[in-house]
């Protein structure tokens, strides 16, 4: 959330009500819901559309997304909501900012088929899922941000996908205006993890980094590394992630556009190594929920990548 008054409103969640949805999941199907279910992934799912020869390219696919889990309204819906998407999309690895214990545990339920690596244990933090049949976890870690006034950190994550050796990396970045040189040491930090990876491992970031635009080239990132929607085109109908133009869930009346969730694709330089490029970007959760409210404030960004 950022909306420069990072306050919440609307009805307490109670476990009561986490248990009741996480309960509901059909007992013999890990993931999914049953086919005639709306959270059921289709057979013209943006996963399952590939042809079959291109399941055999080397192909990565990612979905990155604030779930605005300190808004207490309607969050068991929402969070529904957002299994609906994963369920939809598919993806092999999942990136998540503003998850809070409840929201952890219930995705553990509904997602027995993907690792779930949490970035703290209070309050709201990020975390990662990692599907477990494509993405091979070697070994994850918490970098603290030394300065951040708001228990921020950098979940890392080292795995092998189709034995190609990644490193994958998210943050929520220090919220609010004011707070640009905090964001901007922490991408520094960001900038620090790319320099120091090894030539054969592909490095991929994504979060909320709450990023204005002048902030990027006041830190600069490395000549390796490329922002996946500028390296796209610059894409207009993926630009804003957080759009209180069309996104009612902070029910605030001034309005804004921003692209404060990024990604960053930093790919093995090793010679004989796969080359990872991406070759598409998507905003999610566009569509308002049966309980009159969005998945999150925030549209989450489905990116995929494949060898150059």
């Amino acid at each position: 959330m950022e909306s420069d008054s990072e306050t919440h409103s609307g009805e307490d969640t109670t476990p009561d009500d986490w248990m009741e949805l996480a309960d509901a999941s059909p007992a013999n199907s890990p993931d999914a819901s049953p086919a005639n279910s709306p959270d059921a992934s289709p057979a013209n799912s943006p996963a399952a559309a590939q042809k079959p020869s291109e399941k055999k390219d080397f192909k990565l696919s990612l979905i990155t997304w604030n779930v605005e889990g300190i808004n207490g309204e309607k969050l068991p819906e929402r969070a529904r909501g957002l299994v609906k998407y994963l369920n939809l999309y598919n993806p092999d690895v999942v990136f998540l900012q503003e998850l809070i214990p409840p929201y952890v545990q219930f995705l553990k339920k509904r997602f027995v088929s993907y690792l779930m690596i949490e970035g703290g244990e209070k309050g709201y933090f990020t975390g990662m899922l990692l599907k477990k049949s494509r993405v091979k976890f070697v070994e994850s870690e918490i970098v603290p941000y030394r300065t951040t006034q708001m228990n921020r950190n950098l979940l890392v994550a080292q795995v092998i996908v189709d034995g190609q050796k990644l490193c994958l990396m998210t943050s929520h970045f220090e919220s609010f205006k004011a707070n640009s040189k905090e964001r901007m040491n922490q991408l520094h930090v960001v900038k620090w993890r790319f320099k120091r990876a090894p030539d054969d491992v592909t490095v991929v970031f994504g979060g909320d980094t709450n990023l204005r635009d002048a902030e990027v080239p006041k830190v600069g990132l490395p000549a390796t590394v490329c922002d996946v929607w500028e390296r796209l085109g610059k894409q207009e109908h993926c630009r804003y992630t957080w759009d209180t133009t069309t996104n009612t869930n902070q029910n605030i009346s001034t309005t804004a556009r921003c692209r404060f969730d990024r990604i960053y694709l930093r790919p093995a330089i090793k010679r004989g190594v796969h080359r990872l490029a991406p070759d598409h970007m998507a905003l999610v959760g566009l569509e308002k929920l049966d309980c009159g409210r969005y998945t999150s404030d925030h549209w989450g960004i489905y990116c995929t990548f494949s060898a150059e």
